[in-house]
């Protein structure tokens, strides 16, 4: 899982390259000032590497903990419990920054409450600094939807998803994208107290990286 790059919503350049009849250039804004009623877009995503299918969250407001765990619960609901019924833990490999950072408070509480819902175990694998381009989203799905939007500029949150959604391989690449527009708000702290409420398992090795989440079970 990762976050793909925030786009601009609106007549902006996108680069790249594609057919257009002769005389007839698509026509973009000349610069790239946000348009403070579109703003950008959040594309979370979440990549299934043994199926080779996707799932993509295109969010509207802040790339927070919530907004990635939110992304992570509809591709849960939609598709991933669907393929794999039998399941009992999830293994995430993901970036050690950003909204789902290792050093995150609010990523792991959020985590919890999504263990706590489906009953499984959350195992999470942070790759570690300078390492980010290993995970694999970014090779087998973000560069294909770089490459299928190129050059169209995005104007809307629909075409996004749109795009996003149209994205296929030679080799079988699907994926689901849908909008998310509820609103994420960015400084919530986390207390101490808050964070010892986390059933977290740290792993033998480099533990701060790699950890499981269990159900916490109320009373």
């Amino acid at each position: 899982m990762d976050t793909k790059k925030k786009e601009l919503v609106g007549e902006f350049k996108n680069g790249g390259q594609e057919w257009q009849p002769k005389g007839e250039p698509e026509q973009v804004q000349g610069h790239d000032f946000p348009d403070p009623k579109l703003g950008k877009a959040n594309p979370y995503g979440v990549y299934d590497q043994h199926a080779d299918v996707g799932w993509v969250s295109v969010g509207t407001d802040h790339d927070t903990s919530e907004f990635a765990v939110e992304s992570i619960r509809r591709w849960w609901n939609k598709m991933g419990r669907l393929r794999y019924p039998d399941a009992a833990e999830l293994l995430i490999t993901a970036d050690g920054g950003g909204s789902n950072g290792y050093r995150v408070r609010l990523w792991k509480v959020a985590l919890q409450r999504f263990a706590n819902e489906t009953g499984l175990r959350i195992s999470v694998c942070h790759f570690p600094p300078g390492t980010s381009k290993w995970n694999k989203i970014e090779h087998r799905m973000f560069s294909h939807i770089s490459m299928n939007w190129r050059g169209r500029p995005l104007i809307s949150h629909e075409v996004i998803v749109n795009l996003i959604g149209s994205t296929t391989t030679q080799s079988g690449l699907t994926i689901n994208a849908e909008l998310d527009t509820n609103l994420y708000p960015k400084g919530i702290r986390i207390s101490d107290e808050e964070l010892e409420t986390v059933n977290l398992t740290k792993a033998s090795f480099h533990g701060e990286w790699n950890y499981t989440i269990g159900i916490k079970c109320s009373g």
